[in-house]
């Protein structure tokens, strides 16, 4: 039993390594000048570490990130929120075929490529003036969330005992009252989940910020870091830089949140 515990750590410990040895990569990479990233390998560490890599990526990236974190949270609120009405509405207040019918309809946009529907989307979001603008880009990731959160939000809420509802209805709550004070509450986990799971999606999408912006006005991070390759030389150690720059919000959220993700991912059901 010990020598088959001890194998089993000897393989995660391999495996832990292989999964972050790209992320020490980046590291050294970043802390490392032009020249001695040409001169060294990328997990060679260079004491003492340089920082003016970080300097010239910060320096580039500032507005984009604001950007990016402006459009990420609104739309991921808005995109839960809509989602976590309209399952509580399949779920609850339908039911039935109309119910499943209406939910196949709205999942439907979760199989839609990027790509099938840009030309029509850069064309409308034009006609509205909200071509290069952070609205255009909260309302694009707004509206290509809702059909999975409305998903996520479906399955959960099937869960939720029909007595609960019942029991209220009988006290005279009205079906927004019902959502605000049960369901609403009891729903937090899958919140978290799928909060984080949409901010994540979001925060790393480069299709939509590639075609819908231009310029650094309501640019995305993810572009203008794609940018910091420069046309004819490569700056390794400014890329990586910005590279760990950009994924500091959602590494910061999945500390910050972790517990509650795990508990959201173990709840399964509401037991009556």
């Amino acid at each position: 039993m010990k020598t088959k515990r001890l194998i089993l750590y000897i393989v995660l410990i391999f495996f832990m390594f292989v999964y972050l040895l790209p992320f020490w990569s980046a590291i050294t990479t970043s802390l490392k000048t032009g020249k001695q990233v040409t001169m060294t390998t990328p997990i060679q560490l260079v004491l003492p570490p340089y920082f003016g890599a970080y300097k010239a990526a910060f320096s580039e990236l500032k507005k984009p990130v604001l950007n990016s974190l402006l459009f990420t949270t609104f739309a991921t609120i808005f995109s839960v929120m809509i989602g976590s009405i309209t399952g509580y509405v399949l779920a609850k207040l339908l039911k039935g075929s109309t119910s499943k019918k209406l939910l196949i309809f709205i999942t439907l946009g979760i199989f839609l490529p990027y790509q099938s529907i840009l030309i029509p989307l850069l064309r409308i979001i034009t006609k509205l003036g909200l071509y290069n603008t952070i609205l255009g880009m909260i309302l694009t990731h707004t509206a290509y969330g809702v059909p999975i959160t409305t998903l996520l939000f479906t399955n959960y809420y099937y869960e939720v005992p029909d007595e609960l509802i019942e029991a209220a209805k009988v006290d005279g709550a009205s079906p927004l009252k019902i959502y605000t004070s049960i369901v609403f509450p009891i729903s937090i986990p899958a919140f978290v989940v799928t909060a984080i799971y949409q901010f994540t999606n979001i925060w790393n999408d480069y299709l939509f910020g590639v075609v819908l912006t231009r310029g650094e006005e309501a640019m995305p991070a993810t572009v203008k870091l794609a940018n910091l390759k420069g046309s004819f030389v490569a700056n390794w150690n400014i890329q990586m830089a910005g590279a760990l720059i950009v994924a500091i919000p959602t590494l910061f959220i999945m500390i910050a949140l972790g517990k509650y993700l795990i508990r959201g991912y173990t709840s399964g059901a509401v037991k009556g």
